[in-house]
């Protein structure tokens, strides 16, 4: 089991442990050891969101790497997976992401990735930490020339853009488009506009101020309300809200409303099954999905794979498999085509790319996926048992299965971070669901309810 990594590398409130300069210092030793390989200067890229926390992180983290003996390459405030491509794009070992992505300013991460772009397996993490835990590194020193040094990208910013406009088709451009953006005060409050701008468009920006406790808050993709009544003041062509670390987007039409992961992938899936450039006619998405994206994807002569709820699971099935495009509901998307990671301005470049070549809305798009309705009960317990092995519940679980037919479908599944039973169902008729998950939930909570 793991005692620091989660399933996107450490986190926590910053300067309470884990999250602390301490254990940074730790972690980038250990890092260091791992992708230290050979005699030639070794060298790691550390990038960062906009969080007040992040100096203090990321001086402990180049103090611990540059104690093994290998170089750092800053970028400073740049978006995930703009630090994924600098650190494959450089050829160097490793990159290192300090970052809470979506959470408020007073927690933080730390999240590593491999000299490919990918994020580290579960074995190197683990190898990490026996390695910090068990001190085996403790007394490697290295002296004299042998200590590791630290640059600073400057252009790291520049270099990111170019890549972003080289995934936009080189034919078409976003002259006479108005488009409403929010940064969340986060990593993108610069590449963003930066390269809607350049490509023609004419961006009307939030959250691109951020002061190092303003990111997240009340903006970005968790808070669409602000674009949404944004498009509609400023008669815009469609809204664009990322995260704090920018890997993931949601959007709203030119009418205001919501255009989440799923219908994204559903236009894109569609789109890119028409240019047949969908490997496979595969789309890999998370358990958590609408089943309206099945039907849509399936429509459109694709299928669908699905894979636990995390987009790094995503990730591992599309390679596993050979496949181009996958993501999540919350807005992840990932183009393995184009990057290795999640995108949210890659992503908005290939749905305005499609916008342009087809002269068609984001509303007109997005009626490719009419979404099932659905809905989440949460049942609060006081143990975490498989719940088809109680009798009771199993019978009832079986007998609204059997009535769903192929109209529906129950997912049930513990929250990874509370003692919770999250129980979903999708179906045609939402009163009808609705009252069926009431009734499973208040079966479990009569059998394994907790207080």
């Amino acid at each position: 089991m793991k005692k620091l990594f989660g399933t996107d590398g450490v986190r926590g409130v910053a300067n309470v442990y884990p999250m602390t300069s301490e254990m940074a210092m730790q972690l980038g030793r250990a890092a260091a050891y791992i992708f230290k390989n050979g005699q030639r200067r070794h060298r790691i890229v550390i990038g960062k969101d906009t969080r007040l926390s992040g100096y203090m992180i990321e001086n402990a983290l180049m103090a611990g790497i540059c104690s093994m003996g290998v170089d750092v390459l800053q970028v400073g405030p740049l978006p995930t997976p703009g630090i994924a491509y600098i650190t494959s794009s450089m050829r160097a070992d490793a990159g290192v992401v300090i970052s809470a992505s979506h959470n408020p300013f007073q927690d933080n991460g730390i999240k590593f990735f491999f000299k490919d772009g990918f994020k580290l397996p579960d074995a190197m993490e683990l190898k990490m930490e026996e390695l910090i835990f068990s001190k085996k590194i403790d007394s490697l020193r290295p002296i004299a020339t042998e200590v590791g040094k630290a640059y600073r990208i400057e252009d790291a910013i520049g270099r990111y853009v170019v890549f972003l406009k080289s995934t936009f088709p080189k034919e078409l451009d976003l002259a006479g488009m108005k488009i409403v953006l929010d940064c969340a005060n986060g990593a993108a409050y610069k590449v963003a506009p930066a390269v809607l701008s350049e490509l023609g468009a004419e961006v009307i920006p939030f959250g691109v101020k951020p002061n190092g406790t303003n990111i997240n808050d009340g903006c970005g993709s968790l808070h669409p309300e602000i674009i949404s009544e944004a498009v509609k003041e400023h008669r815009a062509d469609l809204g664009i809200a990322l995260d704090g670390d920018a890997d993931r987007v949601i959007f709203v039409d030119e009418f205001g409303n919501e255009v989440d992961g799923d219908h994204i992938m559903a236009i894109c899936a569609s789109d890119m099954l028409k240019q047949k450039k969908l490997r496979k006619s595969t789309v890999v998405a998370t358990v958590m999905s609408n089943m309206g994206l099945d039907i849509a994807v399936k429509k459109a002569g694709g299928k669908i794979v699905k894979t636990a709820v995390g987009d790094r699971y995503v990730v591992e099935e599309m390679r596993k498999g050979g496949y181009n495009l996958g993501g999540e509901q919350s807005g992840h998307m990932i183009f393995l085509d184009h990057n290795t990671t999640g995108d949210g301005t890659l992503t908005a470049l290939q749905v305005l790319a499609i916008m342009r070549r087809t002269e068609k809305t984001l509303s007109e798009l997005a009626q490719v996926m009419i979404p099932l309705p659905q809905v989440l009960v949460n049942v609060r317990v006081a143990e975490r048992k498989d719940i088809m092995t109680i009798p009771e519940i199993a019978a009832l679980v079986n007998g609204i299965e059997a009535k769903l037919g192929e109209e529906g479908r129950i997912l049930i599944r513990y929250s990874g971070t509370e003692p919770l039973l999250r129980i979903m169902m999708e179906g045609q008729d939402k009163y009808q669901i609705t009252s069926w998950a009431k009734e499973i939930a208040a079966l479990v909570e009569k059998k394994l309810g907790g207080n």
